[in-house]
């Protein structure tokens, strides 16, 4: 079987979440027999074919790009010629301009799409992208929901339940690097022993103004990991707040990344809005046994950690309780422990990439036999 995935962006370019899921789709289903292959946008100069972890990846130029919707003329045919080779086309939510393509190339094959959030931010050009995405959604062969949470809270998806199916993203531990001892020794004597850590990309929805006026009540060692578009503005408030036990260190390789989750305390999460769908990284938390904190939202963050069992859930928006669920952690190592060891057998329970895998084997294996 052959899959080709669309999306905006993809590696090498950008290193987000839904790019990490796509990646982890692909390697694990790969593992099954599947052929995937990804069609995506550049901004940038480079090969218009590359080849990662085994993935053959497909890249044409980006035209233009307004509200975060990047566009293509050129993807138009490469989706129409690429699709016309493959089994299943695997689309991924939201992406506006990719559901308009999928009509204007014409596509007739069985299709799924990966829904990874409801579009929170831009209400006004909700209005006008409405009727699209209901045509897209209708078309499609198959939707997957992220957790049941997301399924249950979103009102587009309940639309079109009897096509959707909750599949949870998983992680496979082998593809993190073993990070060396001089690596850990040298984030030891760069941040510490015992810290909190926060890793992803610094946009609005990830809550982070509400970790840092949590931080001005209290002292603990925080550990911001990432780079993005709301950097400086963070930076900014933490130098206002005079917070200097918080620690922002940028984006980080992922040798970097696998030893500061190895010597963490445990994961801070403050993501307040519903554009959080999931979290990749809260996930990387839980893989790697660490206790978690992250606020309700109604969304996969609440799949992934369970409030009392493998860390802590608070209200959005409410600094002064992420800041007591913080110290609740701290104060306790040995609460702090246990909520680490469940959320590493959560994840193994429920979020490894096999398992991953073979619901998305399954699933393409039906919308091919049904559309025939």
């Amino acid at each position: 079987m052959r899959v080709l995935h669309f999306y905006k962006t993809y590696y090498p370019d950008s290193w987000g979440g839904v790019e990490q899921a796509i990646r982890q789709i692909c390697m694990g289903t790969s593992r099954l027999g599947i052929i995937n292959e990804v069609l995506t946008l550049t901004a940038t100069d480079g090969p218009a074919r590359m080849e990662i972890d085994g993935v053959v990846v497909h890249r044409v130029r980006q035209d233009i790009e307004i509200a975060s919707n990047a566009m293509s003329l050129a993807s138009i045919g490469a989706l129409a010629r690429l699709a016309g080779t493959a089994d299943v086309v695997h689309y991924h939510f939201p992406w506006p301009f990719g559901d308009l393509a999928h009509f204007l190339a014409r596509v007739k094959k069985p299709s799924v799409v990966t829904y990874h959030s409801d579009i929170v931010r831009q209400k006004a050009l909700l209005k006008l992208y409405s009727p699209l995405m209901h045509r897209f959604l209708a078309d499609v062969d198959g939707i997957v929901a992220t957790s049941p949470n997301y399924f249950a809270s979103s009102d587009v998806l309940r639309r079109y339940g009897k096509k959707v199916r909750a599949i949870p993203f998983g992680l496979d531990r082998s593809t993190y690097p073993q990070p060396t001892p001089e690596r850990l020794a040298h984030w030891r004597a760069e941040v510490g022993e015992r810290f909190f850590l926060f890793v992803g990309v610094l946009r609005y929805y990830k809550g982070l103004h509400i970790l840092l006026d949590a931080m001005a009540r209290c002292e603990y060692p925080v550990v911001i990991v990432g780079a993005g578009p709301i950097e400086n503005e963070l930076k900014e408030h933490a130098q206002r707040l005079g917070l200097a036990h918080v620690r922002f260190v940028g984006a980080v390789d992922e040798h970097d990344k696998a030893a500061l989750l190895t010597l963490c305390y445990a994961m801070a999460f403050p993501s307040h809005l519903r554009s959080e769908a999931f979290g990749i990284s809260l996930l990387e938390g839980a893989m790697y046994g660490k206790p978690m904190i992250s606020s309700e939202i109604g969304t996969g963050t609440s799949y992934i950690n369970i409030d009392g069992d493998t860390g802590l859930v608070v209200p959005p928006s409410d600094p002064a309780a992420f800041g007591n669920a913080m110290r609740t952690l701290w104060e306790d190592p040995a609460l702090a422990a246990a909520m680490g060891q469940r959320a590493g057998e959560r994840y193994r329970a429920l979020f490894t990439n096999e398992k991953m895998a073979a619901d998305y084997a399954e699933l393409y294996c039906e919308v091919a036999k049904s559309s025939r």
